[in-house]
């Protein structure tokens, strides 16, 4: 046996695999262990201990699944809390304000510090958090500068192979590409003038062929490095750059480290120098140009996503140079979605593939099934049954994490064995596929009639400044308002009353007498605190999208389809299957009775037709913008309601009108244009005196301005804690007129920010804006948070209002 750094023939890799898994557990047991640990409950021990077991029962149940044990078809894909995180410490580059939680021999970061870098720390901020490419799963920004600490320090990601070994399964080590990892870095602020993360790109390179070595030490056949930056061109980084990046990393990782092949020419000094590497590049179509880029280097595999994307064209016209001693895993499992598939047309995707002239074909999944539920076999279908969430036609329309590890080993027998091999199963999914599609409320004409009546009218409102006046006159509030964005924390006593409704263990009446006591608890608190505009506080929701989906029709809810956002927390999307109506008034009620027991002004509360998409599993038998425009109707009936109630000021939130915005730049406009739309559509409808407010976080808000503006909302609350008011000097550049709510505070920390803290901020904030279209309001929700957080830091707001307010 010996190495060579090239190979005319690929190295043996899986007929099928996957490029993730959800790591969150079935039951959630990763963030249950997490957060006790934060809590001080448990120990380090103890959290490694119940991690450890999860790995060990999620390899053996992707075995079970149909993936091999012994090749590398089985991911090592987990995470205690983000991917990106990982490499932070992977390499011990952590900013300068946590550099002291560095061990001093060797650079590692201890779980305790893995954790404080996420959620901060006294007056130390966490690492900023934005949006995973198109997805709603969001991870920590590293701040790199060229004095940042870039080694090969945690072998954490080894001992995890091993661990894996020694339970029989040969794992797959899964980690984020350097070049991706550098290109979604953002520099340090002690990083010197004209500095960009890629600037590191060598010491990080570096660092990784170090743990190359590692792995191929102790017997790791294959590692997965995903280079998502790939598919996108809306990185701060020229294309040329971004290339020339990924040229240099892997001719440095692929061809400088040998890895063992049965090639008996090359030298026995170097044996065993990498494991072989599959390059992936998941969530939309290859640049142009990139796919020879990669078939150009001495990676082993390439994996492609072919649900969002395509092989670039032109590709298909001849043998891509280089193919031909690589594998090509074909990514038409859908990773993002959880409609079954029809396997016969997946099938014909991938033998279209064969004139590329790669050297093997493989099948895959399009990205990580970390977005998608664990199992459609945890959900009760039976409709008489207690706690019943799912109509039990969807059954067969649905594929989770584990019936799309089936499909992609489905594929991969049919591709080595024909399909006669598989012929049952491709009947049964083309059977599962025609029968949703003439399902009874897919397509209610009702529905589609109201949206095809449609005129530019119903898009659109007055002028702002007649708005702005009549708005002025009806709240009368001070300059700097105060509010918060809508939740308030959950308790336990409040989810013990929602479990005992849900399960028919609480009466109706019961149940409102709780949720109106815990509003009058909140609305006296409000006011207790200074609180100009004034929120219900939402006890009686479970979840921002699937509120909204309970109560539409067109939609599903799941009891156990659990997905991470980020960090330990998780969210059951809804599945909008069908047409989408309203049946009856959501939230009136309890915005209505919130009102009685106040003065000041109260705005509803809803959630914004995009974010509703963005967060539910989304039918895919129809334009999103369509599907988009049933809900901004159903929403606009809402609104309607609560203004004839009385309610002034009604809030749509957005949060996730960044996630869907599509990565390549040429797509961009079309879908400002339906997403803007929709948005109009629901709150176009009301009088100039009702305030309609938006919010949006955790997104480069720069790069969706316009649509921010187009939005046309009286009031906008944006993210701003974390970046200090990054966005605040870009829309006084673009000339954004209308009210802006940046926040002060940012809740997805357990720290509570000084009075000075908050009032530096707001002081940042009414130097680059008009401080008269100012409001004061925390990032986000405070729905996670606790009350002993929560309350003095909406205290040190106010009193920071007030004093920037008196200096005005």
């Amino acid at each position: 046996m010996s190495t060579t750094p090239t190979s005319p023939t690929p190295a043996a890799f899986p007929g099928g695999t996957i490029l993730g898994y959800p790591r969150i557990g079935r039951r959630r047991e990763l963030k249950k262990a997490v957060e006790s640990f934060w809590a001080g409950r448990t120990d380090a021990v103890d959290l490694e201990v119940a991690a450890g077991t999860l790995r060990r029962e999620t390899a053996r149940r992707l075995v079970d699944l149909g993936l091999n044990p012994d090749d590398g078809s089985v991911p090592g894909s987990f995470s205690y809390y983000d991917q990106v995180l990982d490499v932070v410490a992977l390499l011990g580059a952590v900013p300068a304000r946590f550099r002291d939680l560095l061990d001093d021999e060797d650079g590692s970061l201890e779980l305790d510090g893995y954790f404080t870098v996420a959620r901060g720390r006294g007056e130390d901020a966490p690492l900023e958090m934005t949006k995973w490419f198109d997805t709603n799963y969001h991870y920590l920004v590293p701040e790199i500068s060229e004095t940042t600490p870039v080694s090969f320090a945690d072998h954490r990601i080894v001992r995890e192979y091993a661990e894996a070994k020694e339970a029989g399964v040969t794992t797959r080590p899964v980690l984020v590409g350097p070049v991706t990892f550098l290109a979604l870095s953002k520099a340090a602020d002690e990083a010197g003038e004209g500095f960009h993360p890629l600037d590191r790109l060598d010491d990080v390179v570096a660092a990784y062929a170090d743990l190359l070595r590692a792995l191929a030490a102790v017997g790791v056949p294959w590692v997965q490095l995903d280079e998502p930056a790939l598919v996108t061109d809306s990185l701060d980084v020229p294309a040329e750059r971004l290339h020339a990046a990924i040229a240099s990393a892997y001719r440095t990782l692929a061809t400088g480290l040998a890895r063992e092949t049965d090639d008996d020419t090359a030298s026995e000094d170097s044996a065993g120098e990498r494991p072989a590497i599959l390059v992936t590049a998941p969530f939309g179509g290859l640049h142009e140009d990139a796919l020879a880029l990669l078939a150009a280097t001495d990676v082993d595999a390439i994996a492609i996503d072919l649900v969002k994307g395509a092989v670039p064209a032109g590709s298909l016209d001849g043998a891509v140079p280089g193919l031909e001693g690589k594998t090509l895993v074909a990514g038409v499992i859908d990773g993002h979605n959880v409609w079954r598939a029809d396997l016969a047309a997946k099938l014909d995707v991938v033998e279209s593939l064969r004139g590329l002239g790669a050297g093997a074909l493989a099948v895959g999944t399009s990205t990580s099934l970390l977005h998608v539920p664990h199992d459609v076999e945890d959900e009760v279908f039976d409709q008489q049954a207690a706690g019943t969430t799912l109509d039990p036609r969807l059954r067969d329309w649905l594929a989770f994490a584990d019936q799309k590890v089936g499909e992609v080993a489905t594929l991969a027998r049919a591709l080595a064995d024909g399909r006669g091999a598989v012929a049952d199963a491709l009947a049964a999914s083309s059977a599962a596929v025609a029968s949703r599609a003439t399902a009874a409320g897919v397509v209610v004409p009702a529905v589609r009639d109201r949206a095809a009546a449609l005129t530019d009218a119903d898009f659109a409102r007055g002028p702002y400044a007649e708005r702005a006046a009549a708005q002025a006159a009806r709240l009368n509030l001070p300059p700097l308002p105060t509010t918060t964005i809508g939740s308030f924390p959950q308790t336990p006593e409040i989810r013990k009353a929602r479990a005992a409704w849900t399960k028919g263990e609480l009466a109706d009446a019961d149940y409102s007498t709780a949720m109106r006591e815990e509003i009058g608890r909140v609305v006296a608190l409000q006011e207790e605190l200074g609180l100009d505009v004034l929120v219900h506080g939402e006890p009686e929701r479970n979840d921002m999208v699937q509120y909204f989906a309970e109560q539409l029709d067109g939609f599903a809810v799941t009891a156990n389809g659990w997905v991470q956002s980020y960090g330990s927390r998780c969210v059951r999307p809804p599945i909008l299957w069908g047409d989408v109506q309203r049946p009856a008034p959501i939230t009136v009620e309890w915005s209505a009775y919130t009102a009685s027991l106040t003065d000041k002004p109260v705005k509803g509360m809803l959630t914004g037709p995009v974010t509703i998409l963005a967060w539910s599993f989304v039918r895919d038998d129809q334009p999103l913008g369509d599907t988009a425009n049933q809900v901004g109707l159903a929403l606009r009936d809402e609104i309607a309601d609560l203004e004839a109630a009385g309610i002034g000021i009604v809030q749509v939130d957005e949060p996730a009108l960044r996630e869907l915005l599509p990565l390549r730049r040429a797509d961009q406009p079309a879908y400002l244009d339906w997403s803007v739309g929709s948005f109009r559509l629901a709150t176009s409808g009301v009088d100039a005196a009702t305030q309609i407010h938006t919010h949006l976080c955790y997104s480069e808000f720069g790069e969706v301005i316009g649509a921010i503006d187009g939005l046309d909302a009286d009031v906008t609350s944006v993210e701003a804690a974390r970046s200090r008011m990054e966005i605040v000097p870009e829309l006084a550049d673009a000339g954004y007129s209308r009210g802006i709510g940046p926040g002060v505070y940012d809740i997805h920390s357990p720290r509570v920010p000084s009075s000075d803290e908050v009032t530096e901020l707001l002081t940042l904030a009414v130097k680059a804006i008009d401080p008269a279209l100012v409001w004061v309001n925390p990032d986000c929700g405070l729905k996670t948070r606790r009350y002993a957080e929560v309350e003095p830091a909406l205290a040190h707001l106010v009193a920071a209002a007030r004093e920037v307010r008196a200096a005005l």
